[in-house]
């Protein structure tokens, strides 16, 4: 095992480029892992998955299995994947740099392509993000010698076509190796999670915090007392799911984790009631480098309950795109009203809509956010929001998780493992939905039951009453009782 390295380091512990590396001779992997990452690496089965709870070091084990392999092949190319480019950078980047700068490895990077090219082999490295279904096509035509798929937890069901239909084909001319890991999700379920525990054709690893001793090196305390200090902050038991699923890297149902509250089995629909007339409200949400997404919801006087009817999810498009969407939707169910945020540039943007293009949106309510999500969850909860299982809105709510760090009891504040740009749209149009003001008609009792006869009594009591009281009052005026 690997010992702490000693010398100059910035704040965040690494090796400033001007400060020369020890040397700290060949680099090998078994003098960088610890035992489980070790096994886990060297496993030789070519579809392997490992769950891993926080600061077990995963990133660590990827980013040294990445320079092994590119440093023992020739001309062969590593790729690297997660949710997006940014996050490939903030998670694995630093650490090959660090690997190449301290043991001296000769790799040339490229921060603008985000690769790591060995001039010796001529191997190379890449990092990529694949956020959604559209960005998996840029793998196909690839030969490659592995992947690391990592935070599997946060993707939507495209994995499984990414991992089908485009990397599994593209490892067969080395016969490489495919790796899915990440830590577990709120919701036991899922691509990632079948393969991690109900799959034979994965050779499936896990290793948590408790098994990194460079936290004990670090912190100077030992895991115990380092949990301790969390479950006691958290104010909860070492029980809670979200401490289960976090550092001990099992898999709990957790949906107190997640900020929308959907749930299949009560908010999927197939189709609208068809002999029921619909109101239609438009939500739009502007993004580029997030998407523009727009959701159109239906409401009825007639049903209590408010449908997700329609999604449109596009990124880095252009006003003229932006624009046909809305019209084609508006004409489509003859939208009533649409909502946009109307924050940073949105404003200007809304304004052209309005006055270059004639589309008559109006400005979010996003002054009540968190009470906003309140009121869509109670009527996820109770059955009264509807939108179906395949769904954008569907599959972002069971990635979208409170970040638990950084809230507090009056300000919610969402991790940043996954972002949704469809949900902001839907709570955009909910908002102005009137159907969660919903009031059951009372029921009349059928003619010739006894409940109707014991009414229409009822009813013959109170006119007759009304009547002598009307004649009361008309009688008590001729003789001029309560005047002055």
């Amino acid at each position: 095992m690997r010992k702490l390295i000693q010398g100059t380091k910035d704040a965040q512990g690494i090796y400033t480029k001007d400060t020369p590396a020890p040397d700290l001779g060949p680099f090998k992997l078994e003098k960088f892992l610890f035992n489980k990452q070790l096994k886990f690496v060297e496993d030789p089965r070519p579809y392997k998955v490992a769950v891993c709870s926080r600061r077990s070091g995963k990133t660590v084990a990827c980013a040294a299995h990445l320079v092994d392999i590119a440093k023992k092949n020739k001309d062969v190319v590593c790729l690297y994947i997660t949710l997006s480019r940014n996050n490939a950078k903030k998670l694995i980047w630093k650490e090959i740099e660090k690997i190449n700068r301290l043991y001296k490895l000769g790799g040339v990077p490229d921060n603008t392509e985000l690769s790591m090219t060995f001039p010796d082999t001529g191997s190379v490295i890449y990092l990529s993000g694949a956020k959604d279904k559209s960005e998996i096509e840029k793998f196909r035509g690839l030969a490659l010698k592995i992947v690391y798929i990592d935070e599997c937890q946060s993707f939507k069901s495209y994995i499984e076509d990414l991992v089908d239909d485009v990397l599994a084909p593209a490892l067969l001319d080395y016969a490489g190796t495919l790796v899915l890991i990440g830590t577990p999700g709120p919701i036991p379920a899922g691509y990632f999670h079948d393969c991690a525990v109900k799959s034979d054709a994965w050779s499936q690893h896990g290793w948590t915090f408790f098994d990194n001793p460079f936290i004990v090196e670090k912190s100077k305390k030992t895991h115990q007392e380092l949990l301790e200090r969390e479950l006691k902050r958290r104010g909860v038991k070492a029980e809670d799911p979200s401490i289960q699923r976090e550092y001990f890297g099992r898999w709990e149902l957790d949906s107190d984790s997640l900020w929308i509250h959907y749930d299949k089995d009560i908010n999927h629909y197939t189709e609208l009631q068809p002999r029921t007339k619909y109101n239609y409200i438009m939500g739009i949400d502007l993004g580029y480098e997030d998407a523009d997404a727009i959701a159109v919801i239906a409401w009825s006087e007639q049903d209590p309950s408010t449908y997700l009817v329609e999604e449109v999810v596009m990124k880095r498009q252009g006003m003229t795109e932006l624009v046909d969407q809305i019209r084609h939707l508006s004409a489509k169910y003859d939208v009533a009203k649409m909502v946009i945020d109307e924050g940073g540039l949105g404003k200007k943007l809304a304004e052209e809509m309005r006055r270059r293009h004639g589309i008559p949106v109006q400005a979010a309510d996003k002054a009540r956010k968190q009470e906003n999500v309140a009121f869509l969850n109670d009527s996820l909860r109770t059955g009264r929001f509807k939108a179906k299982a395949a769904s954008h809105f569907a599959q972002d709510s069971y990635l979208v998780e409170i970040d638990r760090d950084k809230s507090t009891p009056d300000r919610i504040k969402l991790s940043d493992k996954y972002h949704s740009d469809i949900i902001d749209a839907v709570l955009y149009a909910f908002k102005e939905s009137p159907a969660f003001t919903y009031q059951k008609p009372v029921e009349l009792p059928k003619p010739g039951t006894k409940e109707w006869a014991d009414a229409q009594q009822s009813k013959m009591w109170e006119s007759a009453l009304e009547h002598f009281e009307d004649q009361a009052d008309t009688l008590n005026r001729m003789n001029g009782y309560g005047e002055e």
